[in-house]
């Protein structure tokens, strides 16, 4: 079985690296923290449908694309 927050996580690190963003922009763009935008992209947060908008929003990606694994 999938574990998606490892799957959501190593979506959010290849758009973000697509878009040659840091993880510290990201996390400025979004208003989260560092560190926590390295616990998702390592699949050790359990993020809320606020965190996935923020993410979305910050790389201007439509949410629905960080779950077309």
């Amino acid at each position: 079985m999938m574990d998606i927050k490892v799957a959501y996580g190593e979506k959010v690190k290849a758009i973000r690296k697509s878009q040659n963003v840091s993880q510290e922009k990201l996390a400025e763009l979004a208003e989260l923290d560092r560190t926590y935008i390295s616990d998702i992209e390592n699949g050790k947060r359990n993020v809320s449908i606020e965190t996935v908008f923020k993410i979305a929003k910050a790389l201007d990606k439509p949410m629905i694309s960080f779950f077309e694994f």
